[in-house]
């Protein structure tokens, strides 16, 4: 299991990744890579070989506050979970506040799978249409053993 985290309050445009500060939980069995000061972490595989056929699973929890910024308009924003650029549909998080800097706090879960064995980089992104603010934001990986094949 790793964790990463950032307790200030970052401002992610459009498309943009999540930026990550700290790593309070080390990453001691190595499955994910992560410099701090990014947004991307490498998830590493169970015996990372290409030429294997089967996926990897890790569980993926994140959580933060997001508002949208002074200046934005009032309407709904949301961040979602992404691996290699493409969003995992289902992880979007999705919250409409009445107004700017009012701060909602979203979170999910999700069994993120990697395929062929292969690393791969998994990011939270801004798939709002306008930047947004993020606090608070934690994300802890860990390797889904009852999936692994």
């Amino acid at each position: 299991m790793a964790e990463f985290t950032n307790a200030g309050v970052q401002t992610v445009a459009p498309g943009e990744t999540v930026i990550f500060t700290e790593s309070p939980v080390q990453n001691r069995d190595i499955i994910v890579h992560h410099t701090d000061g990014t947004g991307n972490f490498l998830l590493i595989p169970r015996g990372c070989n290409c030429n294997r056929r089967k996926e990897d699973n890790f569980l993926v929890s994140f959580g933060a506050n997001i508002a949208i910024p002074e200046g934005g308009t009032v309407g709904a924003i949301t961040l979602a979970l992404a691996l290699d650029g493409a969003t995992l549909p289902v992880t979007t998080m999705e919250v409409t506040p009445a107004a700017v800097n009012q701060f909602f706090n979203v979170a999910r879960v999700s069994n993120v799978s990697t395929f062929a064995r292969c690393c791969q980089t998994l990011t939270v992104r801004n798939t709002s249409s306008q930047p947004i603010l993020v606090s608070a934001a934690n994300i802890v990986v860990e390797r889904s053993y009852n999936a692994w094949r």
